[in-house]
């Protein structure tokens, strides 16, 4: 309930009168001006309703663990936490106040939005305050958003959802790259909450839609740019021509390496971004999909991912560290792309195809078979998606949704989807844990193979990184056998006077490339510790480690007899030939042991004894322990004796006969009879039984009045009808008898189906009838 104080103009007493529950917006306080004391009144939103109070700025945390650093980011921190706590603790009115008109806090919220640190970014090893205290910070910014976002707080607080919508919106209290940091930073772990608030943004103010959609031009610039920089061209770039003198020279492989960095994390925070602000809220799939995002997306991946691939994996690295955080990072911004393309597949197309009816499900199906046919040209894109998102699963569905498929035009995109993993194993490929160098004096990082893990975030410096399981993505398992010998049979074909030991360190080196090994070797482009080696060694066969015995296998593998697995084998158990059956049917018959045994398990019933004998002397000790007397009240009753089903009751109920069939022809007639006299009885003892007295009527009578006056007076009806009866005729009736009878008369319609008397007592009482 809202309160307004109302003064009396001598600012003797003050009065609070309840109010009905109205909208912030419309809410009018009254309150003494403190310049003039003169009353005034003032919309519940109003400047100088503010509080006076400034927010400092946010700083991220300390790099470096400096004493004096981190004590001035706990204190800066502390300050920040205190103020978003003293604003949440406000009312609903002056919380709203503060949050319209107090620049300083929006400059807080937004340096927080973009200065915190992100989940994909490298974990500093900060102070333990430093991580509480970043912890702490992070739940009041959200909660100072939360309350922000909702514009009814309970049924006496609240704002008119439509000024909620132009308060946000005029503001600028929330806006598309404030919701987008919003997500990437609270989406892990507040999913639901961050829906329903972001859900609620776009619903009570749509402009936000509006404003998306210019927002994502800007986006697919993004693409475009990082393409520019990295000396490559997008189809959906702009179109202006390039001058003279821009000749393109720089490639990820030439570029800095700071320039380089900078690149993947500017592309791994795009990507997480659009992920995560797509996971959270779908329905803006609509709007991306107005710009042909899926498209763009998918050629963009074409294009920049194997390059930048390929240039993190033939840098060489001073500190390995570098090269694994490029490559983790790189590898992260994959498989957000991938799943940001599997969201807006699922949201514009399968999704709608499953909740629509099956008349309206074709232009879903169509959508559907637009977006993969366009992207049929994007093969290392493909391979990667139907690894994590199979999409024949996906046609499967459409195949069960709609009879009406084209089968031609799927048949023609799983076609595509199978050409584009020709000439590659199709299984996960390996991604990069932890490089490590292959030779100390190479300085540079090589790579090692470790199986692919789908784990859902990045861990403590990058240890459980979610990898994107691409088919040329990573480098290949090691290659061994015959496979190996044709590649070094396919370089030695053409430089045929190097050895083959050293055709097979090149290719460890380069990946077992069989086509860069010869380019390498003809440009004299081989790294350092390659061209020390040299050129004619031979191949060393490496001996098998596994010994032959443990290699071995036969029937006893494992198994008690197993000489080479165990030391000690029971050699009793060991037969040569037949055996020999000793036992014979006298030895069975003479073999006494199972009687043996039963006969010492019934000895036992034999320790129960009836009678103890007492010897002398011990009696007074049992007559001290226990002393009772017999208890004799059902000696006198046979207990079970006259049981209904007993025995002899139960063949005396049905006499035993002799089957019709066995009987002589004598009996069969005697038989008869003998049922027929037993039938004959049986009815005569039932009519006995039979109770032939009527009772009396009257009685009957008598009894039926008596219970009909007991039921009356239970219900507290004492009518007495005997002066209605009155005398005999002829002898003159009394006041009380005569004024009953009138009574009766006039009230009887009440209780009868008609008012036979009305009309003839409205007669009499106008002087028509006689009296």
């Amino acid at each position: 309930m809202l309160f307004v104080v109302l003064e009396d103009i001598c600012g003797l007493s003050e009065q609070v009168i309840a109010m009905p529950a109205l909208p912030l917006d419309k809410l009018q306080l009254t309150e003494r001006d403190p310049k003039t004391g003169k009353l005034r009144t003032l919309p519940a939103l109003h400047p100088e309703i503010k509080a006076d109070r400034s927010f400092v700025l946010y700083r991220p945390p300390p790099v470096v663990r400096d004493p004096a650093l981190v004590e001035e980011f706990l204190e800066r921190a502390k300050f920040i936490a205190d103020d978003l706590n003293w604003l949440l603790a406000l009312p609903h009115d002056k919380f709203w106040c503060q949050v319209i008109f107090d620049e300083t806090l929006q400059k807080c919220l937004d340096s927080y939005l973009r200065y915190a640190p992100r989940k994909f970014d490298a974990l500093l090893d900060c102070h333990p305050e430093v991580n509480d205290m970043q912890k702490c910070l992070h739940r009041s910014v959200f909660l100072t958003f939360l309350r922000m976002s909702t514009h009814k707080e309970s049924k006496d607080h609240f704002i008119t959802p439509s000024v909620f919508g132009e308060i946000i919106y005029n503001n600028f209290l929330f806006d598309i790259p404030k919701i987008l940091d919003l997500c990437v930073l609270f989406g892990k772990g507040n999913g639901l909450l961050l829906q329903k608030m972001i859900e609620n943004i776009f619903t009570q103010q749509p402009s936000y839609f509006s404003d998306l959609d210019e927002t994502l031009p800007t986006v697919l610039q993004v693409f475009n740019n990082i393409l520019h920089k990295c000396g490559l061209q997008c189809e959906g770039a702009s179109a202006e021509p390039q001058k003279l003198e821009e000749k393109v020279n720089v490639t990820p492989g030439n570029m800095p390496l700071q320039e380089l960095k900078d690149i993947v994390l500017y592309l791994c925070d795009t990507c997480t971004t659009l992920w995560a602000f797509l996971d959270v809220f779908p329905l803006a799939c609509q709007t991306f999909q107005k710009h042909e995002f899926c498209y763009r997306l998918a050629s963009f991946y074409e294009l920049a991912i194997p390059e930048l691939e390929s240039a993190i994996k033939k840098r060489h690295y001073e500190d390995n560290s570098v090269f694994a955080d490029l490559w983790r990072r790189i590898s992260h911004s994959r498989k957000r792309m991938i799943e940001a393309f599997h969201i807006l597949i699922n949201q514009v197309c399968l999704q709608p195809i499953l909740e629509s009816s099956r008349e309206n499900i074709q232009p879903f199906i169509e959508e559907f078979l637009q977006i993969f046919t366009s992207v049929l040209q994007e093969r290392r894109f493909l391979r990667d998606y139907d690894e994590l998102f199979p999409v024949e699963d996906d046609v499967s569905l459409l195949q069960q949704a709609s009879s009406t498929l084209d089968e031609t035009r799927t048949a023609y995109i799983l076609q595509a989807v199978e050409s584009a993993w020709e000439g590659v194993d199709r299984r996960k490929a390996q991604v990069i844990k932890d490089p490590t160098p292959l030779a100390a004096s190479n300085g540079a990082s090589a790579i090692v193979e470790s199986t692919a893990e789908d784990i859902e975030e990045l861990g403590a410096a990058y240890a459980s990184e979610d990898e994107c399981a691409g088919a040329a993505a990573a480098p290949i398992a090691k290659v061994s056998g015959v496979e190996l010998d044709s590649l070094i049979s396919q370089v030695k074909d053409l430089l045929p006077d190097l050895g083959e030991g050293f055709i097979l360190a090149c290719l460890e080196e380069y990946s077992y490339n069989a086509e860069q090994v010869i380019n390498n070797i003809l440009e004299d482009k081989l790294v350092p510790y390659l061209d020390k080696l040299d050129r004619t060694m031979q191949r060393q066969l490496k001996p098998d480690p596994t010994p032959l015995v443990t290699s071995r296998y036969n029937v006893f593998q494992n198994d008690e007899f197993d000489v080479f697995s165990r030391d000690s084998v029971d050699v009793s158990r060991i037969q040569k030939g037949k055996r020999r059956e000793k036992d014979t049917t006298r030895s069975l018959l003479n073999d006494k042991r199972l009687v043996a045994e039963q006969k010492e398990r019934y000895s036992q019933y034999s320790v129960i004894v009836e009678e103890i004998p007492v010897q002398q002397g011990e009696a007074q000790l049992y007559k001290e322990d226990y002393e009772d007397e017999y208890d004799d009240t059902y000696d006198g009753n046979q207990v079970g004796a006259n049981d209904a089903d007993s025995d002899d009751e139960l063949i005396s109920r049905r006499p035993f006969t002799i089957p019709q069939v066995l009987r002589p022809k004598g009996q069969e007639e005697g038989l008869e009879e003998e049922e027929e006299d037993e039938e004959e009885e049986e009815e005569a003892e039932k009519e006995r039984t039979k109770d032939h007295f009527v009772q009396d009527p009257a009685v009957l009578r008598e009894r039926a009045e008596a219970r009909r006056l007991a039921y009356l007076a239970r219900k507290g009806h004492k009518h007495d009808s005997s002066a209605v009866v009155g005398n005999v005729k002829g002898h003159g009736q009394n006041r009380e008898t005569v004024q009953e009878r009138r009574k009766k008369e006039a009230n009887k319609s009440t209780r009868a189906n008609h008012n036979r008397r009305v009309m003839a007592d409205r007669k009499r009482n106008k002087g028509m009838i006689p009296s």
